[in-house]
């Protein structure tokens, strides 16, 4: 026992599961609604988040619990609201003559299940996911959805997962979100390449870098991000991880990127990178 009262030390995964809850803005999409209180309600869901971050945390790597799940679940739903009210329309919609209620299903899906395999390993986690995924979706969607479209929403959602591996080719808008909004989970102490190795390098240093990341109605874009830098070592995890991420994804022509350094004491190798 710690000296004011709280236990130290690992829990039990009934103990852990119990804290874990996921939230994001669903109060006008009933569906997505339903999706994330599914979610919460699934303790065999939330045991392999527990189980993927317990992997990364072997590995010492950065996080991959439901705190990056939620952060990269909230980024997406705000990259998809910019993108519909500039006109972009989503593949379900297009495709399946769906709504963009179920865009957000589809999202939110690749978002909370896109590192489930992590729980097995890190090598080919994006398609240990996928299988892990498939036989949780049946009870996630299944107050959504009746057939077919619960199959379709299903393989969207699968679709989505394996397009953020490294090399991934999304083919739907959906995708390209969950893809990049991954990334954008890289302020400090959160990168998705901090922490890769434990000696001090360009990796640890450009995610000590980061201070901020905000996604905002862009300029000459439907989305701008804008990423705040206290050091110019951050462009190199701009580069490395967002813009590897972006390219490829579809989204490139709605999204612009702009790095910058703001604090008076660094000296300013840089001012402004844009991709």
């Amino acid at each position: 026992m710690s000296g004011d009262g709280e236990r130290t030390g690992p829990r039990t995964p009934t103990e852990a599961v119990n804290a874990i809850r996921v939230h994001a803005p669903s109060e006008r999409n009933r569906k997505l609604a339903a999706l994330l209180d599914a979610a919460n309600a699934s303790d065999r869901l939330k045991a392999l988040w527990l189980a993927q971050q317990t992997t990364a945390e072997r590995l010492g790597m950065s996080d991959h619990s439901w705190v990056h799940l939620q952060i990269v679940l909230n980024s997406a739903l705000r990259l998809f609201r910019l993108l519909r009210r500039a006109g972009v329309q989503s593949a379900i919609e297009s495709t399946h003559a769906m709504n963009p209620y179920d865009a957000e299903v589809v999202i939110a899906g690749g978002c909370l299940l896109h590192d489930l395999g992590m729980s097995i390993h890190r090598a080919n986690h994006e398609a240990y996911s996928l299988f892990l995924a498939a036989d949780q979706l049946d009870q996630l969607l299944e107050t959504i959805y009746e057939e077919p479209e619960k199959t379709i929403v299903a393989s969207e959602i699968l679709h989505a997962i394996i397009g953020h591996r490294s090399g991934g080719a999304p083919l739907t808008l959906e995708a390209g979100i969950v893809r990049v909004a991954d990334a954008l989970d890289m302020e400090h102490g959160r990168s998705r390449l901090s922490l890769e190795t434990h000696l001090p390098n360009i990796h640890s240093l450009s995610a000590a870098a980061i201070d901020e990341v905000r996604i905002i109605p862009g300029e000459q874009r439907a989305i701008r991000v804008e990423v705040e830098m206290n050091n110019s070592a951050g462009v190199f995890q701009v580069d490395e991880l967002l813009a590897t991420k972006l390219r490829g994804s579809g989204l490139e022509e709605h999204v612009e990127v702009i790095a910058r350094i703001e604090a008076e004491h660094e000296k300013r190798l840089l001012t402004v990178y844009r991709i």
